[in-house]
């Protein structure tokens, strides 16, 4: 297995392989949704619409002579894995829409795949073994979406739609601008879809981003006009506040309803309201907050007085769920790089006093802070990770255990051998299938001292 390589050609290039065909026997997984297959002349394939074992008719999608790589869609299964199911989706499938990897696998084989590229990544970027870094190897599904074959859990909270120069509602294909026109998105949650986004045109307008909380009713519609475009009066079949983005500026800006939806989280002692403003980051699958806050803290064992610290914090999930653990004699800081969600964080926290939010970014915040010693670190960076430095600065702090919650298992794997390096282990790892039918995974880390355990 390898990460998913950058490469691009045309079909007009002079050596240009795209629409070559090749029949390949299919080999292991690989990071970015697809497969490893060789052609009888040595050249690698990243075949999607493929699955481990199966021989298929690859053809060629990017790539030319003096590539490294080639990508390719299996358009023939010669010989099908058992794994294999009919994607259930209409759009699913090569050349089509690029939302999902993984239609054409059994769930269980899914989060199988999925668990194999963290195992993968891990010991070809961190050097550990699943027992190695206390996981046992399985990707969980997120409670209500263990289904059957052929069936799709619908778990989107939020779908950007691409719109088509005629205004029609689409998905855009795998690593393409084009539109992918589509008249229901099977992945999205019932609150996104009730919405009727799909059943009108959108004349004059680049993308339609449909965002319905799961903690109210509160539903949200981002629209983006093309350069010049002129929003459209909004009629859906639900109630709905309306956002644009500014082609200037691109920032986000309240047309009508309210400028933020609401979301609840925790478990039922300390579940809270949280305000998500202007189209802000919020976990996609209905089940993701609650089930991040739980493997989290139970990974940290908060206490009494602890000093915490949250980076990357949002608009304040794990901040809230910390710091009504430590309790007034303890302290959380958040650090977030968002002027916006650093606003509704010190709105969602404002009854904790104990609790400080920061903006800016953490590798300039931290060193400012002047803080020489935590006892929890909470980071859940973007999916470049956190990086050596702040990796570096952090190990300095000496915290009991640090809770690293990522959405890429190579940034992760990448993050925790700089912490090797820093003096910390990995304690557990856990692994949940957030993102079911697509390669995404998330995944909570534990560190704790090296030297702790010798």
């Amino acid at each position: 297995m390898q990460n998913e390589p950058s490469s691009s050609s045309s079909p007009s290039s002079p050596s240009s392989l795209v629409g070559e065909e090749y029949e390949v026997e299919v080999g292991p997984v690989a990071h970015g949704g697809h497969c490893i297959a060789r052609t009888e002349q040595g050249r690698v394939l990243f075949v999607r619409h493929a699955l481990p074992g199966e021989k298929v008719l690859a053809r060629v999608t990017e790539g030319d002579e003096d590539s490294r790589y080639l990508r390719a869609d299996a358009v023939q299964i010669l010989s099908a894995s058992k794994d294999r199911v009919e994607a259930p989706c209409a759009f699913a499938g090569p050349g089509k829409c690029g939302g999902c990897d993984w239609q054409h696998a059994k769930p269980g084989a899914q989060r199988r795949l999925k668990g194999e590229v963290i195992a993968e990544q891990l010991q070809r970027l961190a050097g550990l073994t699943p027992e190695e870094a206390g996981w046992d190897g399985t990707v969980m599904p997120a409670e209500g979406d263990k289904l059957p074959a052929g069936e799709v859990p619908a778990w989107r909270t939020r779908v950007q739609y691409a719109i088509d120069e005629d205004g029609r509602v689409g998905l855009r294909k795998h690593r393409s601008h084009d539109v992918q026109v589509i008249d229901h998105c099977m992945i999205a949650a019932p609150g996104v879809s009730e919405l009727g986004i799909e059943k009108r045109e959108w004349p004059q307008m680049e993308s339609v981003e449909a965002i319905a909380a799961t903690g109210s009713h509160d539903r949200q519609v981002v629209l983006t006009p093309r350069p010049g475009g002129r929003l459209p009066l909004v009629e859906l079949d639900k109630p709905v506040s309306v956002l644009r983005v500014e082609e200037k500026d691109g920032g986000v800006h309240r047309v009508h309803g309210r400028a933020f939806v609401r979301e609840r989280a925790g478990e039922q002692a300390d579940e809270r309201t949280y305000r998500v403003g202007m189209g802000g980051f919020w976990q996609v699958h209905p089940q993701a907050a609650n089930t991040l806050i739980k493997a989290v803290m139970q990974g940290l064992m908060p206490r009494k007085g602890d000093m915490a610290l949250d980076l990357y914090c949002g608009v304040g999930l794990f901040t809230g769920a910390l710091a009504e653990r430590v309790g007034e004699t303890g302290a959380v800081l958040g650090i977030e790089s968002s002027k916006r969600a650093v606003e509704d964080a010190r709105h969602n926290l404002a009854d904790l006093t104990r609790v400080r939010v920061e903006h800016g970014k953490v590798e300039q915040v931290l060193p400012r802070t002047k803080i020489t010693e935590a006892d929890l670190i909470v980071l859940d960076p973007p999916r470049a990770g956190a990086g050596k430095q702040t990796v570096k600065y952090l190990s300095g702090l000496g915290a009991r255990r640090i809770a690293y919650v990522a959405c890429d298992p190579a940034a992760l794997a990448r993050d925790l051998a700089y912490f090797a390096e820093g003096g910390y282990k990995v304690r557990t790892l856990r692994a949940f299938d957030l993102f079911p039918m697509t390669h995404h995974v998330e995944c909570v880390a534990i560190l704790e001292p090296a030297a702790k355990s010798l």
